[in-house]
């Protein structure tokens, strides 16, 4: 990413190379690969310094436009204070502040947590449906027994789906809840809402 300069001020940003015109000549927008930094710098081309400071995770946070400063020729890519987006469930209204109906309900836009619930159902889900044929098989066939294994992963599956429901539940910002799914360790890595367990085969 560069910036075109002139008189003390940012004209222009390129996020890719384009040929562009600046002082009466024609660029072509080979010169952002062929030129070196001197020749750059000397029709008013600065590349872009990222300062990510304040950037943060975009699933958990809205972060503010980008801002492009310049200082002393040094030209740099930032951004300010991002906030947390909404955690907890609320009731939608239109621009005038009345409440959203829908069929004669009321509109829910859904927060953080109950977005995040909803995955790990859908995980918890997705892991039991491959066994429900043993439960369906054990209650149309007489004397058919689920095997250990399989009444082990599914009861596991329910109670690991709960364990981090009640986590996430139990955040109350932001922080808490991306910190939930944070892996940490360098040599068996870990995050605190932990894993799904596997279905082990006999």
């Amino acid at each position: 990413m560069y910036a075109l300069v002139k008189d003390a001020s940012i004209i222009k940003i390129f996020s890719n190379p384009e040929p562009f015109e600046h002082n009466g000549n024609k660029y072509s927008s080979q010169i952002f690969t062929l030129w070196n930094k001197s020749q750059k710098e000397a029709i008013g081309i600065y590349e872009v310094h990222t300062d990510s400071t304040n950037f943060k995770d975009e699933s958990y946070y809205n972060n503010t436009n980008e801002i492009f400063e310049l200082n002393d020729l040094t030209v740099t890519r930032k951004w300010g204070t991002a906030t947390g987006k909404q955690l907890e469930d609320v009731n939608a209204t239109d621009v005038d502040g009345e409440p959203v109906i829908q069929d004669g309900k009321q509109v829910v836009t859904k927060g953080l947590k109950s977005q995040k619930i909803s995955v790990i159902k859908q995980q918890a889900s997705g892991l039991l449906s491959p066994t429900d044929w043993y439960v369906v098989k054990a209650n149309e066939v007489e004397g058919y027994t689920i095997p250990n294994n399989i009444k082990t992963f599914r009861t596991a599956v329910r109670t690991k789906s709960n364990e981090m429901e009640a986590m996430i539940t139990a955040c109350n910002t932001v922080a808490q809840l991306k910190a939930l799914y944070e892996y940490v360790g360098e040599t068996n890595p870990t995050r605190p809402i932990g894993e799904f367990p596997k279905l082990e085969v006999i």
